[in-house]
């Protein structure tokens, strides 16, 4: 299938970069010194030669041209590609001209010119500027004999790709906030870049590349539409018109709603129709509707606010909606406050979500649970929350990209403070047209866990019990099964035993048969450290993982699988997931995902670089809660042991995930007893381990705070705690480090102590915070803050950079 797209992609382009032939007639071709007044827009300053496009004037609104290319059959001269897009020229005294110099100009009626090729050659007078038949405006030079294209509109293409033009990795389609453009992983994508936020939402987000049919292993970046309507992408894309077949004229082209589309035209009357798009559900589509608002489809797209929100202006929905109570600030709470149930109620939007910006991801909770998190974190607006198969929790710190559709299985819950009226006339008109809210929302006070559908509906009650009584049968038939396997356990060959455990499992075991293949007999090293050698491998179906060859495990198969089961059973978005083991006599292997932006310190300490403050505070902040998540809410207590810029890897997004956490489970120890364990040598790397480690005595997980204070002291100064020197080139002692940090906290001039690369760009609030979390982590260890703390703490901080809607 990769060779026929090849093959194809290379035939089409072979057709594009076709030069025009020398002895082309006037009709398609003009000499140096050619022009045409905007006065003359009805007729076309060029056409194709067997007449299919057309470049000329063509209106782009009242008294405004543009200089465009066009199918000549369209009826509203549909712009294929345009030279001035969003900067139309006057209707009257504008000008497009072929220059004696080689250049191609669009002037305004003022005389400045508003778009230019910006190209001139040897051949003087000989210039030619020629509109193909493909619809590629060409400037050539007959005397060049390499038959090389002085400069083509193929290669700047607007919103538009017509039959054999390319798009290719220097290129994108662009329509407002939304382009088209192939990603630096080789995947052709859309992105929605506005004022407010930016994101990528096709193909879809949740999944891969590969398990959205796509490839990242071809660095060509090249897609074509055909003639036949088949547009192929070396990304494994392979899409086509419903009309597929030769001789319609197509074009294919990113909207203002941000849609890709196929168009196939009529050749009867001229007008468009829509043949094939990325999109399927146009609410899908980010940034339509503005903070705080809802994109609905019912039958066509409108935009209308979450309850409690009122448009910011009723002209223009893509501005969003802003609250209609008063924002608490996070940082300035009083105290003592009342209880969050005393403060905030939750009102809840059925089939509903906000896409992105969730403040965590819980899996496996209950609603409560996720209800209890959302009430009791200042800086969450609400929380999505879904059954699939088990409870998943979505709280959220900002409301955008919001959606209404049946199909989503999920609900969001709005958070509310409790005195606001969300059922008055003022506060439910939604939308511009001033519809009244949604009769699927309602309120939910207290957060009673039973409020899943409106007060009074006892209609419903029949399909609870009927619901009821199915899962009570299910049930039996699980127990059942379940007791057939424990009576028959005795008969089962110990390796079946060990797969049923996996099939029930959330990963899987693989054999080292299996990685060795993966990783190519362990060929590509991604890195190394005092617990293995990490190797980079792709699994059989295109997913992209991380392989380690861990070192020094205790115990045999079982013992190995038994810590495995827990800790396969971690998952948070700031940590590095683990999709598998290998248990196989001295083999014994983990498989991760593969996060692509190498680890902290490539960044952090890197002399070529420097790392923003936005992304290094980010960092901070997921990584207190990635170890916050270990130290307080697994289901079995685990101490990293090894916390340090190289385990805290980063996303293409620089969001952070810790790697290693859990080994310490898997090494030699002696046992453990309540919340401290000892183990038989001590773990971890010099610099980042904390004092009690030399102490010999039991060690808890304030050894992994110790070591998260030095990271992130060391993410504000941008280098390493232990070159640090003295003026006389002495290496400064801990202690001497402490004191430095206690003059900084108490004056408040931290600027001498930001990494001076940041050029002063930084902000002062959040530096200092993190100074002091760093100060109160290197305490003696009673004195020593949680990570629970510790991730509060800068999440409070986060509102004066991430969250400006709760700046005072």
């Amino acid at each position: 299938m990769a060779s026929r797209y090849g093959t194809c992609l290379a035939f089409i382009l072979l057709l594009a970069t076709v030069a025009p032939c020398p002895s082309a007639s006037a009709q398609h071709t003009l000499g140096a010194g050619s022009s045409l007044s905007v006065e003359d827009h009805e007729r076309p300053f060029l056409t194709s030669p067997d007449g299919t496009f057309s470049c000329g004037f063509r209106e782009a609104g009242e008294n405004a041209f543009s200089f465009s290319v066009w199918y000549t059959g369209a009826v509203e001269k549909t712009a294929v590609w345009t030279a001035n897009p969003g900067a139309p020229v006057n209707g009257r005294g504008s000008r497009i001209s072929f220059r004696r110099d080689g250049g191609l100009a669009l002037d305004d009626a003022n005389g400045t010119t508003v778009w230019e090729s910006k190209t001139s050659g040897g051949g003087g007078s000989a210039l030619a500027v020629s509109l193909l038949d493909t619809g590629n405006l060409v400037i050539s030079d007959p005397s060049n004999n390499s038959g090389r294209a002085a400069w083509q509109s193929f290669d700047w293409p607007t919103d538009t790709l017509v039959p054999s033009q390319p798009l290719t990795k220097h290129m994108k389609l662009v329509a407002g906030y939304f382009s088209l453009y192939y990603d630096n992983d080789n995947v052709l994508r859309l992105l929605y870049d506005g004022p407010e936020i930016s994101s990528i939402y096709w193909p879809n987000p949740d999944k891969d590349p590969f398990k959205n049919g796509r490839t990242t292993y071809n660095s060509s970046r090249i897609g074509v539409l055909d003639d036949n309507g088949l547009f192929l992408s070396s990304d494994n894309l392979g899409v086509n018109a419903s009309d597929l077949g030769p001789g319609v004229k197509r074009r294919l082209t990113i909207e203002q709603d941000g849609n890709v589309r196929i168009y196939s035209m009529k050749a009867s009357t001229g007008g468009w129709t829509v043949t094939w798009a990325a999109m399927a559900q146009p609410c899908y589509v980010h940034g339509l509707c503005g903070r705080n608002a809802i994109c609905e489809y019912e039958p066509s797209l409108r935009c209308s606010c979450a309850p409690g929100y009122e448009m910011v202006d009723r002209q223009d929905s893509r501005k969003g909606c802003k609250p209609m109570f008063t924002v608490t600030n996070c940082s300035l709470q009083a105290s003592p406050s009342p209880s969050p149930e005393q403060r905030y109620k939750f009102v809840k939007m059925p089939h509903t979500d906000f896409y992105g910006y969730d403040l965590w991801f819980y899996q496996s909770v209950t609603f409560e649970y996720c209800k209890k998190i959302c009430l009791e974190t200042c800086l969450c607006v609400g929380f999505s929350y879904k059954l699939e198969g088990q409870g998943v929790c979505y709280p959220k710190s900002v409301l955008f990209n919001g959606f209404t559709s049946s199909s989503f299985t999920g609900t969001i819950y709005l958070k509310l403070p409790i005195d606001f009226n969300a059922s008055a006339p003022t506060a439910t008109a939604r939308s511009t047209a001033g519809l009244a809210c949604d009769p699927n929302v309602s309120v939910i006070v207290q957060g009673s866990p039973g409020t899943f559908g409106r007060p009074g509906n006892d209609a419903k009650w029949p399909y609870l019990f009927a619901f009821a009584g199915v899962l009570g049968v299910l049930d039996l038939i699980f127990i059942a099964t379940g007791c057939w396997f424990l009576s028959s356990k005795q008969s089962i060959p110990s390796s079946l035993e060990a797969g049923y455990r996996m099939v029930t499992g959330q990963f899987r075991r693989f054999t080292y048969r299996e990685l060795k293949d993966a990783t190519g007999n362990f060929k590509e090293e991604l890195g190394r450290g005092g617990s293995g050698v990490v190797y980079r491998g792709v699994l059989d179906k295109g997913k992209i993982v991380a392989v380690k060859k861990l070192t020094n495990v205790a115990g045999g198969d079982e013992e190995f699988w038994a810590e495995m089961t827990v800790i396969g059973r971690i998952n948070h978005i700031n940590l590095v997931r683990i999709w598998g083991f290998c248990s196989q006599g001295k083999h014994k292997l983990l498989v991760y995902e593969y996060v692509e932006n190498e680890s902290l310190d490539r960044h952090l300490f890197a002399t070529d670089r420097t790392l923003p403050w936005r992304e290094r505070y980010r960092i901070a902040l997921g990584t207190a809660r990635g170890l916050a998540y270990l130290h307080h809410e697994c289901l079995e207590w685990v101490i990293h042991c090894d916390v340090k810029p190289e385990n805290i890897l980063l996303t293409r997004e620089f969001d952070a995930k810790i790697a290693d956490f859990g080994l310490a489970k898997l090494s030699k120890r002696d046992g453990a007893a309540g919340d401290s364990m000892q183990l038989s040598h001590m773990r971890g790397t010099t610099g980042y381990m904390a004092p009690e480690w030399a102490l010999n005595v039991p060690i808890n997980a304030k050894v992994d705070v110790y070591s998260y204070g030095i990271v992130l002291l060391e993410i504000v100064i941008g280098s390493r705690i232990s070159e640090q020197r003295t003026a006389g080139g002495e290496r400064l002692e801990k202690s001497q480090i402490a004191e430095v940090l206690r003059q900084v906290v108490a004056s408040g001039d931290i600027e001498p102590l930001v990494d001076g690369r940041l050029q002063g760009q930084f902000n002062p609030p959040q530096a200092l915070e993190m100074v002091r979390i760093s100060l109160s982590c290197m305490e003696e260890r009673s004195s020593r803050p949680t990570m629970d703390d510790i991730a509060q703490a800068l999440a409070a901080c986060d509102d004066e950079d991430e969250h400006p809607a709760y700046r005072s």
